[in-house]
């Protein structure tokens, strides 16, 4: 049988000759009573406190798990974030490569086209000055065949205003040219 306070309380013992004084043994009782009801709720309250511990403890670890698991989340995303940074790095990278690759290109093709221009050019103005000459030179020619061409008396008055022949050989050519250039 289990016993309760109450139980203790209510203990009758049977009378005899030489027992035990009646009243110490019911005050003796009353107090294990007391006592042992003071344990009980003790217990009773002990017992609750380790029940709301555990559920504190069941309440930790399910932070516990979900913190372990936001972490691994965080990591895993943080190693996603990052190969992907890479990825795209890489990739900028071979478009910048590409890029400078067609500028190079563009600017060679230019560089290119210029030579090529200023090639044509320095063509052109050889064959300005040729022309230029065999143009002096035709009209050095027509100017000697018509001062050969020119009566004695016509000769003197205009040979004063005409350069002399000693005059047209000091012609320089590539000094006309170049104040024409």
């Amino acid at each position: 049988m289990k016993l309760s306070p109450l139980n203790i309380k209510q203990q009758e013992f049977g009378k005899s000759l030489r027992g035990y004084n009646a009243d110490e043994v019911r005050n003796f009782l009353i107090r294990v009573s007391e006592n042992y009801e003071n344990l009980l709720e003790e217990n009773e309250k002990l017992k609750k406190e380790i029940e709301s511990l555990r559920e504190q403890i069941k309440e930790y670890r399910k932070i516990e798990k979900n913190l372990q698991d936001t972490l691994l989340n965080a990591q895993e995303s943080t190693t996603r974030t990052v190969e992907s940074v890479k990825k795209q790095t890489a990739l900028m990278m071979k478009e910048a490569e590409l890029k400078a690759k067609q500028i190079v290109e563009k600017a060679k093709a230019n560089a290119e086209f210029i030579r090529e221009g200023v090639a044509k050019l320095k063509e052109e103005k050889h064959l300005l000055i040729a022309r230029l000459k065999a143009i002096l030179e035709i009209q050095e020619k027509i100017l000697d065949i018509k001062s050969e061409a020119v009566p004695e008396e016509d000769k003197e008055t205009k040979m004063e205003s005409v350069p002399k022949q000693d005059d047209k050989k000091d012609i320089d050519a590539d000094n006309i040219l170049e104040k024409l250039l």
